[in-house]
């Protein structure tokens, strides 16, 4: 199903790497757009309610009202990616909807402390390089037991007896291997179509023209939660992220899986909602696009 309700991510530097770094923000006045955003912030009743529930920020409630709507999450051991996971409260909620034995990967080009329980690479998304090393850390977890989150009760189970719970057993191991030889036409592609879930909430940070030199983190970081004010460069910028995340879904995505996106509206709306008709069974508009239960045997073209 492809929905679309009320992007952030792109850059010229390739940082492949864990972030495990707290955002930087530089020293000195605010902007009259920044502290028009405090103003903002102070008044708005989500942004409070956040705070006080220990989220990094509004943006958790639109995913939680989606999820209301649309069920995307199934519960304990689905895979998450979370495309422009910064600050990091769509993974908060993925965390807490897929414990304790889910999987949650964050990709954003600033450097964020990510929240507990998510795994996270610093890089450009739309560098093929990127993609690629996240992919192999998708498909290397799962070769792994599941993380165990924390569920808020330490005293009823322990480490080890986790450990041992969650590895398989000899049985089990059997059986894998024989269906990995009882389904040799199974393609490499197929195999490698292992997650549950993945949200974009990306939007593009527009070139710094004064500031640091420490480009890597200041460039992408104080325009992020920018738009441009051309309406038209906005939704061109979203649109392009839009089809990276939609492409990185089509190769990664399983079956029935769903793709949550976040986009600016605009001429290119419609094709964009061609394409997830394509790969999703059922679709709705509502300024993100959601498509739901994918269709086996189906990709999109890069």
């Amino acid at each position: 199903m492809i929905s679309r309700w009320p992007p952030r991510l792109t850059g010229r530097h390739i940082c492949p790497v864990f972030s495990l770094q707290k955002p930087f923000m530089p020293l000195g006045r605010w902007s009259s757009s920044g502290s028009r955003w405090k103003q903002r912030q102070g008044r708005d009743s989500y942004a409070r309610g956040a705070k006080v529930q220990g989220l990094k920020s509004r943006a958790a409630f639109k995913l939680l009202e989606m999820d209301s709507k649309y069920k995307l999450f199934k519960g304990s051991g689905q895979t998450v990616v979370d495309l422009g996971y910064a600050p990091g409260s769509w993974s908060q909620v993925a965390v807490e909807k897929t414990k304790p034995h889910g999987r949650v990967i964050g990709i954003d080009l600033i450097p964020a402390q990510p929240p507990r329980g998510v795994a996270t690479f610093q890089g450009d998304f739309l560098s093929p390089d990127v993609q690629e090393m996240v992919k192999n850390f998708i498909l290397e977890s799962h070769r792994r037991p599941p993380p165990l989150q924390d569920e808020g009760d330490p005293e009823n189970s322990t480490p080890d007896e986790a450990a041992a719970l969650d590895r398989p057993s000899y049985l089990d191991m059997e059986r894998h291997a024989a269906q990995d030889e009882v389904l040799p036409l199974e393609t490499e592609a197929a195999r490698k179509r292992i997650v549950d879930v993945v949200l974009s909430d990306m939007s593009e940070p527009w070139d710094q023209t004064t500031g640091f030199n420490v480009n890597t983190l200041s460039n992408p970081y104080h325009r992020l939660m920018n738009t441009s004010g051309n309406a038209f460069r906005d939704h061109a910028g979203s649109m392009d992220l839009c089809a990276a995340a939609l492409q990185f879904a089509s190769d990664t995505l399983r079956s029935g899986g769903h793709f949550v996106c976040k986009f600016y509206q605009g001429s290119e709306d419609r094709d964009f909602e061609k394409k997830l008709r394509t790969l999703f069974t059922k679709e709705s508009r509502e300024a993100y696009f959601i498509g739901l239960r994918r269709k086996p045997n189906v990709t999109i073209e890069p």
